[in-house]
């Protein structure tokens, strides 16, 4: 039987599906996340350069990955808003802002920890470095801008402009270790050749991404869930719920 997926874009139908599967991603995030940690301080090995100082890596990489991949991925929500004019879409943005942020501080932050015996610095005006800080000023920015404006229509058309303008830095993030010589190193996945760690390093690598990923949606699909009660208030199926009717 074929599934009408257009159905979930309301959301009365995605509050009680949102519910259903939030659990199982917080689940999976929780294994990924022990079995992840565990690979990385137990099992792979020490690097012949950095010592135990690189085992940051596997938090600062995903962390860094996570906050370029969630505000495309808010963006494109936002752009959904605009199109089809679907009440979800800003909900999902506004719902992955917080954990975006997040995670961009995390980069950061690691980075400074990293950078310190690395570079001899806790911070440095480096290409990547600037970029990504002007991610995290995007995602506040976006938070706050949300906040300031009363009407959730007129806060959605804004963040999703904001969102839109935004997601060009994101590139430049990507790319700015080629287009400016930069004291930041390159990308340490790269899909045109074979990767310069180890399989442990990668599979270690790769298993907390997926940590985060899968954390990213189970956190996104429970906060979904309070946005569109405060925001559906009014309507009869979220008066009839918060009465017990249902």
């Amino acid at each position: 039987m074929a599934i009408n997926w257009f159905k979930y874009a309301s959301p009365a139908s995605f509050y009680p599906l949102a519910g259903r599967i939030a659990p199982w991603f917080g689940v999976a995030a929780a294994l990924l996340f022990v079995v992840g940690l565990y690979l990385s301080f137990f099992v792979a090995p020490t690097d012949y350069k950095q010592g135990e100082g690189y085992r940051i890596m596997f938090i600062h990489v995903p962390a860094a990955w996570m906050s370029m991949f969630i505000y495309v991925v808010m963006a494109g929500w936002a752009a959904a808003g605009m199109i089809w004019n679907t009440r979800l879409s800003s909900m999902m943005a506004s719902a992955l802002a917080p954990t975006g942020a997040m995670f961009t501080f995390v980069a950061l932050w690691t980075g400074a920890f990293w950078g310190k015996p690395m570079w001899g610095a806790w911070w440095v005006w480096d290409a990547r470095l600037t970029s990504e800080l002007i991610l995290l000023f995007l995602y506040i920015g976006f938070m706050a801008l949300e906040a300031a404006i009363d009407d959730p229509r007129r806060a959605a058309r804004a963040c999703g402009l904001l969102a839109l303008v935004g997601v060009i830095n994101v590139p430049i993030i990507y790319y700015s270790v080629k287009w400016w010589n930069t004291l930041h190193q390159g990308a340490s996945i790269k899909m045109s050749s074979e990767s310069s760690m180890t399989s442990v390093m990668l599979i270690t690598l790769l298993v907390m991404a997926f940590a985060c990923w899968f954390y990213t949606i189970a956190v996104a699909l429970s906060r979904v869930r309070r946005i569109i009660l405060e925001r559906e208030q009014r309507s009869d199926w979220v008066a009839e719920l918060v009465g017990g009717k249902q």
